[in-house]
């Protein structure tokens, strides 16, 4: 990475802006949530699919909010080693109480993560890069704790979505975004190579998030047959499988 890349993409806003927000919203987070639970709980299903499971595995889940992704990974790998890591106090404590028995480490940026060098041999970051003040940054860590070949799946919403984010929470409330800048996939994928990862798949997903179930599978049919082009694009989740180099 170059400093002149990560210069580029720095935020206007800090990190501990980000853990106030969510400490602000962590009490009402998993009942909004709940709310449109078939949509948000489709990260962890996606994120599955993508993860490559194996044998004794040591797998980071950044950030981890109230933990649930921790049941998904469980379920799919019960001998694996899970860490999840948060920013938030407030939602760790709300994981705790739901999670009793989930591992979770706080940190205090997403800059400089407090773990050593080849630790990890699954990264999973699922709606966090748009919230990262230093987000190449935050990828190379990435890329340091994790082993050789290791395979991190990240997932943000694309810069589509911003105006349909607004309209939503302007119509229902929820626990809102606090500082974030939803991403174009041309800068996700200039920051990956930055940090040194190596692309393997980008897929656009969930084309209609709130509806009927017939309705939103018929949007994951249309958005599976135009992947590659725009219509992706407004897929308000965006995966990135990549490997480490």
């Amino acid at each position: 990475m170059t400093q002149q890349t990560g210069k580029m993409y720095r935020q206007k806003w800090h990190d501990r802006e980000v853990e106030a927000h969510w400490d602000k919203v962590a009490a009402i987070y998993i009942a909004e949530n709940n709310k449109i639970k078939e949509a948000h709980d489709q990260r962890f299903r996606e994120t599955v699919k993508h993860l490559a499971p194996a044998a004794g595995l040591k797998i980071l889940n950044i950030t981890s909010r109230d933990c649930e992704a921790d049941d998904y990974l469980r379920a799919a790998m019960p001998d694996a080693e899970i860490t999840n890591a948060e920013i938030s106090s407030g939602l760790m404590r709300e994981a705790a109480r739901v999670r009793p028995k989930a591992k979770q480490i706080k940190i205090s940026t997403y800059s400089i993560l407090p773990f050593d060098d080849n630790t990890f041999d699954r990264v999973v970051s699922l709606e966090t890069l748009e919230h990262v003040m230093e987000p190449v940054a935050f990828l190379t860590e990435l890329y340091r704790v994790s082993t050789p070949a290791a395979r991190l799946v990240l997932s943000c919403p694309p810069a589509t979505s911003e105006i349909p984010y607004r309209i939503f929470t302007a119509l229902f409330g929820g626990h809102g975004e606090g500082p974030h800048r939803f991403l174009t996939s041309r800068e996700v994928k200039q920051m990956l190579a930055a940090a040194g990862w190596k692309l393997l798949l980008h897929r656009g997903t969930v084309l209609l998030p709130v509806g009927p179930a017939w309705l939103q599978q018929w949007g994951e049919k249309i958005i599976d047959r135009f992947q590659h082009t725009f219509v992706s694009e407004l897929g308000i989740r965006q995966f990135y499988v990549c490997q480490k180099y």
